[in-house]
Parts: C-alpha cells; sequence; structure tokens
C-alpha cells in the first residue's frame, strides 16, 4: 500500500509591477516582484481521489497576490509576503500553511543633470532582494530574508594555502588570487506571533537589509581573506551583531575563478605570478562554500 506523505501546491512566477504617484511633489515609485504562491492543508484527496472540491484554484491565487498588491504596500517585501500567507490561511478554513516567496527586482531611479528623475528608472544589475514568508495556523510566521545574484570581484586581498595535501592534490598554494562570487546571502528573523507583529517591525526590515549588504561588500573588499570559507563567517558574525531579531545567518558562495594564462611561449612573455595581468575567466567546476551561523546555544550539527 502506498501514502501520500507531503503536498504542496500553488502558482509561481506571478509577475507584479506597482506604482506610487506621489500628486504633491510628481515624484514615482516602483516595484516589480516574482511571486510564488504554496499552500498546505487538508488537500489529500485531490491527489487521492481526484476530489478537486479542496482545491483552491491557482489562478485564484495570481488574482489575490494582484488584489493583495493594490490594497497594501509591497514594501517592504517581508511585509507584503506576509500579508498573503496570512491571508491564505485565515481565508480557507482547511489550508493550514502559506509559503509565500517574493523576488524584487532593480529599478534605480535615472539622475539626470545632477537630479534624480522623477519617474525614470534603470536596472543596474540581476541582483535581487528575496523574501520566504512561511504562515503556519496557530503558530505564526517565519520569515527568510536574502540578497541573491550580486556579483563582486576584487583583484587581490585573497589567497588559499595550507590545505590538505595528497596523492589526489594538483592545486598550489596561492598567496595572492582574484576573488570573485555571486552572493547568495540569507537571515532568518526570529518568529512572528502574527501580522500585527510584523507590522509593527517593518521598519526594521529595510535597515536590517542595509546593514547585511553593507556588511557584505564591505567585508568582500576590506578582508585579507584567507579563504572564503573564514570571510563569509566573518559575515554572519557581523550580521548577527548588528540585527539582534535575526537568529541565523547564511551564505552560498561558488568561486568564479580567473586563472593565470602562460604566454611564455610567445617570445618568452611574462604572464604568471607577479607579472600575471591577462587572466582566462572560467565557468565550470567552481567551488561552492556554504555556511550557517546561529547565536550561541543552538546545537550545531558539525
Amino acid at each position: 500500500m502506498s501514502q501520500l506523505t507531503t503536498a504542496r501546491y500553488g502558482k509561481d512566477n506571478v509577475r507584479v509591477y506597482k506604482v506610487h504617484r506621489d500628486k504633491a511633489t510628481g515624484v514615482q515609485t516602483v516595484v516589480e516582484m516574482t511571486v510564488c504562491v504554496l499552500l498546505e492543508g487538508d488537500i489529500e484527496t485531490s491527489y487521492t481521489k481526484a476530489d478537486n472540491s479542496v482545491v483552491v484554484a491557482t489562478d485564484t491565487m495570481k488574482n489575490t497576490v494582484y488584489i493583495l498588491a493594490k490594497e497594501n504596500p509591497v514594501t517592504p517585501p517581508e511585509l507584503f509576503a506576509s500579508i498573503v500567507s496570512n491571508h491564505f490561511i485565515e481565508t480557507y478554513k482547511h489550508i493550514h500553511a502559506a509559503h509565500v516567496k517574493v523576488i524584487t527586482h532593480r529599478w534605480t531611479r535615472m539622475t539626470i543633470e545632477d537630479q534624480p528623475h522623477p519617474h525614470s528608472f534603470f536596472r543596474d544589475g540581476a541582483e535581487t532582494r528575496n523574501v520566504e514568508a512561511v504562515a503556519r495556523e496557530g503558530k505564526g510566521i517565519s520569515i527568510r530574508s536574502s540578497i541573491a545574484g550580486l556579483l563582486v570581484l576584487k583583484s587581490t586581498g585573497s589567497q588559499f594555502h595550507s590545505f590538505v595535501r595528497n596523492e589526489y592534490t594538483t592545486l598550489p598554494d596561492v598567496y595572492d588570487r582574484i576573488l570573485s562570487t555571486e552572493v547568495d546571502a540569507g537571515w532568518a528573523w526570529k518568529n512572528f506571533d502574527g501580522l500585527d507583529a510584523i507590522r509593527s517591525s517593518a521598519s526594521k526590515f529595510d535597515a536590517a537589509w542595509n546593514a547585511a549588504r553593507a556588511i557584505t561588500m564591505k567585508t568582500f573588499a576590506q578582508d585579507s581573506s584567507a579563504s572564503v570559507q573564514n570571510t563569509m563567517y566573518k559575515m554572519c558574525d557581523q550580521i548577527l551583531a548588528a540585527v539582534p531579531e535575526v537568529q541565523a545567518v547564511d551564505y552560498s558562495l561558488p568561486n568564479k575563478h580567473y586563472f593565470e594564462i602562460d604566454l611564455s611561449w610567445h617570445k618568452g612573455l611574462k604572464n604568471t605570478g607577479k607579472d600575471a595581468e591577462v587572466y582566462a575567466p572560467q565557468s565550470n567546476p567552481n567551488g561552492l562554500i556554504q555556511c550557517t551561523v546561529t547565536r550561541q546555544g543552538k546545537a550545531s550539527k558539525l
């Protein structure tokens, strides 16, 4: 005999754009998001008995996102994601958990003739601000905020040496190298009792995101990195210190490798070691370094 162990369904890739028009100043502000909604609850018969009476149509979920975006603020994204997730568990009694992910895409205001333009914007990179909110019946709302797709590089100030060596090792010790990665950094907030608690904390979400981004950039730039592992730990530690309401910080940093090109075959041209100026950017394989750092007192899985 078989049984349904877990089930979750919903609507993905709901594209939402909202504009706020300040009539007094003529300044407009825009937000563009991609939203995913996934529901859990008493829905097993839709899988096992072909019973659609328990199914909230995914098209209904899409429409709900649009209506809630019209009726509520969409910034900070932590608040909007919580509003959407809370709506589903309050509206449908057989739905006991709602997972909502909001990806906010960058639109940066143009500066024209040294003045911020009132209604023109440009996309200055693929970086996104992401939020995952989960509302559970009787258990409050959990939120994880994150930075994704932030591509960074420094041309010196990184090293990697004194690692394990054996018969499988060919990598030489390196005391000065290019370091580049695409930052995926997240921080999990202490659980919120409900939507009112999130509304009262709304100002903290932007402040935390700005702090996490600034810490990531400053530490990446200024740390004389002995390894990606050590640098990312320093980032986590500083974010925990800066945002008391956060209980855990995680990073996932892929190495974007740049290899020296030996050009000595061409008239003895020097382009290695201290003479290296021309490099070959690599795609894969690549290193991938991950960690989660929590406040002391939580059991470590190491």
